[in-house]
């Protein structure tokens, strides 16, 4: 229709013109350096997903995080781990779709770059012609204008000498004249001919100009399309990421409801336990008087050294 590429891009003044031409092509060309812009984008954060993922999972298998708790706690920390490696596994499995994705686009591109390599070639090889042929159309016409000016100069000598005495002078006029008429009337079908052809010329190749727009117009709304598309799922493929990522930090908070501190301290208590009875005081022992003194820690009281003394005292005197 005349709103698409074939009915708005002729150049009616300039018959050698191929402006709208250039322009649609210069306009496809972008395109695909468009999906080229995405596609490294794509590659690009592809690496980004890996080197995380990559840096998580070093650091949920290498760094240590509340290794020595116990029982509920351990358990939600053991779960905690596991979901961050998971965590950074689903981010390197990410880079390898955006890698897939990234392929998908470049191989539309090089498809697009086919299809169009055909239709380009025709499209310069009726350029060429038409430019061709309209530089033969112009020299004829400038070679019939030149023998009509000869003819018309033939024409003025013959009617100069028309009182010419010299029968001689005047044979070799109309010999000329006669010459003249010939080289005009070679020239003009000469002209005529190139027209005609440049005519046919112009027909085929302004047929070829609506085939090539037209495909260039089902090109660019298939490249548009598969754009868009694109764009789209790789959101969908981070929603997706950010969703399953969710999923597994659920896990861990579900791990956390079932830790119970009063669980905790009495695991500990009856893995770590030392004894239940607390140590006896420590009591004051007289050393002259036994009497003041009671057993200490519940031990049985030692020698009595100095009960002894006192007796051996009194023996003595």
């Amino acid at each position: 229709g005349t709103g698409g590429l074939p009915g708005c891009f002729w150049h009616s003044s300039d018959i050698l013109s191929t402006a709208g031409y250039d322009c649609i092509i210069q306009h496809l060309n972008n395109g695909r350096k468009n999906c080229k812009e995405f596609e490294d984008f794509l590659k690009e954060r592809a690496s980004i997903e890996e080197k995380y993922g990559k840096d998580l999972l070093n650091l949920s298998r290498k760094k240590p995080c509340g290794q020595s708790e116990i029982n509920t706690l351990k358990r939600a920390l053991e779960v905690f781990k596991q979901q961050v490696d998971s965590v950074a596994q689903c981010h390197i499995q990410l880079a390898q779709t955006l890698r897939e994705e990234a392929r998908k686009m470049e191989e539309f591109r090089e498809k697009q770059k086919l299809q169009r390599k055909k239709t380009e070639l025709l499209m310069d090889a009726a350029h060429k012609q038409k430019s061709l042929q309209f530089k033969k159309t112009m020299d004829a016409k400038k070679i019939y204008e030149q023998k009509c000016r000869d003819k018309d100069e033939a024409e003025q000598a013959v009617h100069r000498s028309a009182n010419a005495v010299n029968p001689k002078q005047q044979e070799k006029l109309f010999v000329k004249l006669a010459t003249s008429k010939t080289a005009v009337e070679d020239s003009d079908k000469t002209y005529m001919m190139h027209v005609g052809t440049l005519d046919k010329i112009r027909e085929d190749w302004q047929s070829e100009h609506i085939k090539a727009c037209e495909m260039f117009e089902a090109q660019e709304c298939e490249r548009i399309n598969f754009f868009r598309n694109a764009l789209w799922l790789h959101m969908n493929q981070l929603s997706k990421q950010c969703v399953t990522s969710d999923d597994m930090y659920e896990e861990v908070r579900k791990s956390l409801e079932a830790c119970s501190i009063e669980k905790d301290i009495a695991f500990f208590v009856n893995h770590q336990k030392t004894g239940q009875t607390p140590p006896a005081p420590i009591m004051y022992e007289n050393f002259y008087n036994p009497q003041k003194s009671t057993a200490s820690q519940g031990k049985a009281p030692g020698p009595n050294l100095a009960r002894s003394y006192h007796e051996t005292s009194l023996v003595y005197q």
